[in-house]
């Protein structure tokens, strides 16, 4: 019986880290370029387990070695990587890649460091030096990894390769970097990401489409969906333990008296 109380309370540690990922893409469904992620569970073997101090068990607990552990386990989150639909905003300067890759951004840490970060948020600017910058301000950096600066004064065309002219001249090309695996990046916030260690990066064909936004690729009625379904997992969870609870209580407190 005690058993299956760790059982019910794993599937409810479980159903709530599903919560808050279905939550965080509920919340970024009108972020530009927004990869929606998803949570994957693991169930015990009935066997015991060689565990010691490990910190992604439900709960963050210590498991001594020799426990026998039913239940669920928490497994690791995954991004779905599919591409979102476009949004036309007729901005020579909303830029959206159809295909694989990332723009490169050079990002300014508070503490003044800077580092590359990678987005497909194609949302950008002129700044008052006519420097292409995300709405944050970070600059945009071109396939050289410079600064891209243009004359805010100038009309500017971008073509499919992502090649920026103003007068006819070629000013810059808008940086675009592709992985081998994605598995080696990972979100940094800002709807950025960087790379990890092991990460390599590839040719890439796509192409660059000015004056349209890739939207995310979350699908609220998908999102809902998959809340409900946890939404009844977890009361399910609930009442087992609430069934348990009251089974104990008679077994401690009526069997056996007279």
């Amino acid at each position: 019986m005690i058993k299956g109380l760790y059982t019910s309370y794993t599937g409810m540690i479980n159903e709530q880290n599903r919560l808050d990922t279905v939550a965080n893409s509920i919340a970024n469904f009108d972020t530009n370029g927004f990869k929606k992620e998803g949570a994957t569970s693991q169930a015990f073997d009935d066997v015991l387990a060689f565990k010691i101090k490990d910190v992604t068990e439900a709960g963050n607990l210590p498991r001594r070695m020799g426990i026998l552990n039913p239940g669920v386990k928490i497994g690791e989150n995954y991004v779905d990587w599919s591409e979102g639909s476009f949004k036309e905003t007729g901005n020579t300067f909303d830029v959206a890649i159809a295909g694989k890759g990332f723009f490169n951004i050079e990002f300014t840490s508070k503490s003044g460091q800077r580092s590359v970060k990678y987005t497909r948020d194609g949302n950008f600017t002129l700044n008052a030096n006519g420097d292409l910058v995300t709405p944050e301000g970070d600059y945009v950096l071109s396939s050289a990894g410079t600064h891209i600066r243009l004359n805010p004064l100038k009309d500017a065309t971008i073509n499919r390769a992502g090649q920026i002219y103003q007068d006819g001249a070629m000013v810059a090309t808008i940086g675009v970097t592709d992985f081998q695996n994605y598995d080696y990046l990972e979100k940094y916030g800002e709807n950025y990401y960087e790379t990890v260690d092991g990460a390599t990066t590839v040719p890439s064909q796509y192409q660059v489409y000015s004056g349209y936004l890739e939207q995310s690729n979350v699908s609220i009625v998908d999102e809902m969906v998959n809340m409900i379904s946890i939404q009844r997992s977890y009361e399910a969870n609930q009442k087992l333990i609430q069934t348990f609870d009251s089974s104990l209580e008679i077994a401690a407190n009526r069997l056996g008296k007279l």
